[in-house]
């Protein structure tokens, strides 16, 4: 309080340097939740196997055979491995769609019931496929958002008909407008959905599915489950469990733990580089407390020669490297929310996939996660600042400092 321009211009490098740590540790926090719920469009905790090539020799059989999936896979894998959530057929062809003479072709998707769960599959107009559709072979589709654009022009698409190779299908539903940079055969705002049964059905390339799609019951067995239902495909091909060249995986559950990683690491890196910007401005706390151990060095003194232990002393210069550390703090992180909700949302995602309210953009993100840890760095640059000067109070001679001019 004797120096109020001396503590306060001390305190702005600590308000300067927290509101850097904020700022960048919100920034790697919303671009690590913004990629990773791009990437997690393609569905919730999905594997996908098709069709390969052994490298392994099996049952009598030379190595090389091609293996090619059958309709009855899929329910054999239902019957024979518990850990899975769900289980569906996906067959993907390109078809011809016709309306008002206007023939466009559209890469499409033969699936079965469970598949929209686990494919993020949310319908915006009209509604999802019932199990009566799969079950009595029923003439109705599903289209994305772009989809729907591109075959009736702008014109409301639930209740159109359209012919599909020839065939006559309802539109029964369009899907939201999904935010999705990982996808097989094309993103799903792009594609056309019918049931599986109906579609090998009038279209004969389609008799046999191209994957099986598949969700265990919980994300970390998800390895344990993949064995499982190589190993029932194995059985029903005859080749070796252990070849996963025969029957090639996408397993989506590894790819978002890399990107979670990658998202710590991320901000870990941008918390580093925020912790050295707030450690300048401890080494600046830590060079007025010096300069305030010198100029109180008879204080000190006269303290000493009074009864006062080295302790007290030493408490008392690093409660105040704290005080000026943890006001400056206090003022920084207060700003720092500020400037959060005033930066307007960066650009990510919004761009390329045309979403309303910046979705899918970076905000940055000042969350309970971020203030501790701010506050944690923080409380590490004080005690740091702090703990030198108050150490070289506590060590001086009395007799020395009382002599001191």
């Amino acid at each position: 309080m004797r120096n109020r321009l001396r503590s306060v211009l001390t305190m702005l490098g600590i308000i300067w340097g927290l509101v850097t740590v904020v700022i960048l540790l919100g920034y790697g926090q919303g671009v690590g939740t913004s990629v990773i719920h791009a990437f997690t469009g393609i569905g919730n905790n999905v594997i996908m196997i098709w069709g390969g090539q052994t490298s392994m020799q099996a049952g009598g059989e030379r190595a090389g055979k091609r293996v090619k999936l059958q309709y009855e896979d899929a329910q054999a894998v239902r019957d024979e491995v518990p850990i899975l959530s769900a289980v569906s057929i996906e067959d993907d062809e390109v078809l011809a769609y016709k309306f008002n003479n206007r023939v466009i072709s559209m890469s499409s998707k033969g699936v079965q019931y469970p598949y929209g769960k686990m494919r993020k599959l949310r319908v915006d107009q009209g509604r999802y496929f019932e199990e009566a559709d799969f079950v009595d072979r029923r003439h109705v589709c599903i289209m994305g958002p772009n989809a729907a654009k591109k075959i009736f022009q702008g014109l409301p698409a639930v209740g159109q008909q359209v012919e599909v190779q020839g065939v006559q299908f309802t539109v029964i539903g369009v899907l939201e407008l999904k935010i999705q940079d990982s996808s097989n055969n094309g993103p799903d705002n792009w594609n056309v959905f019918l049931p599986y049964e109906t579609l090998r059905e009038f279209y004969p390339p389609a008799r046999d599915p191209d994957m099986i799609v598949f969700s265990p019951s919980s994300a970390d067995l998800d390895k344990r489950a993949l064995a499982a239902v190589r190993a029932v495909v194995a059985h029903r091909h005859n080749f070796d469990p252990r070849d996963d060249k025969a029957t090639p995986e996408w397993n989506t559950i590894d790819n978002t733990r890399e990107l979670m990683q990658f998202s710590m690491a991320l901000q870990v890196l941008l918390g580093l580089i925020g912790a050295l910007t707030l450690g300048v401005g401890g080494v600046g706390v830590m060079n007025i407390m010096l300069v305030s151990v010198t100029e109180r060095t008879r204080e000190i003194g006269l303290r000493k020669a009074l009864g006062a232990k080295p302790k007290n002393i030493m408490m008392q210069f690093l409660l105040e490297a704290v005080v000026l550390t943890f006001v400056g703090g206090a003022i920084g992180m207060g700003l720092a929310v500020a400037l959060a909700h005033i930066i307007p949302p960066m650009p990510l995602y919004s761009e390329q996939f045309k979403t309303l309210n910046h979705d899918g953009d970076i905000f940055l993100r000042t969350s309970p996660t971020v203030m501790i840890s701010s506050f944690v760095i923080l409380a590490m640059v004080a005690i740091t600042a702090g703990l030198y000067p108050a150490v070289k109070a506590a060590k001086m001679d009395p007799v020395e400092a009382l002599r001191y001019d």
